[in-house]
C-alpha cells in the first residue's frame, strides 16, 4: 500500500502557491513539492498541520492507496 494525498488540489482551491503552503506549515517549498509528488511520506505532525491548515481530518487528505502489481 502507498499513501497518497490530495495536496495539490487543496493547495490550489485555497489559491496558495507551494510557498505559502510551506511557510504555514513550517516546511519548505521542497518538502511540499516532494509531498504532491508523492515521493515524500509526512511525519504525523506534518500531515497534522497540513490537515489545521485547510480545516479538514487528516484522512480527507491522505488516504492509502493499493498497489498494482
Amino acid at each position: 500500500m502507498t499513501i497518497k494525498n490530495r495536496v495539490k488540489e487543496l493547495r490550489a482551491r485555497h489559491s496558495l502557491t507551494q510557498g505559502e503552503l510551506a511557510e504555514s506549515v513550517n516546511v519548505t517549498r521542497q518538502t511540499i513539492v516532494a509531498l504532491e509528488k508523492g515521493s515524500y511520506t509526512p511525519s504525523l505532525l506534518l500531515a497534522m498541520n497540513i490537515s489545521h491548515t485547510f480545516n479538514m481530518p487528516i484522512e480527507e487528505i491522505f488516504y492509502l492507496e493499493e498497489e498494482k502489481n
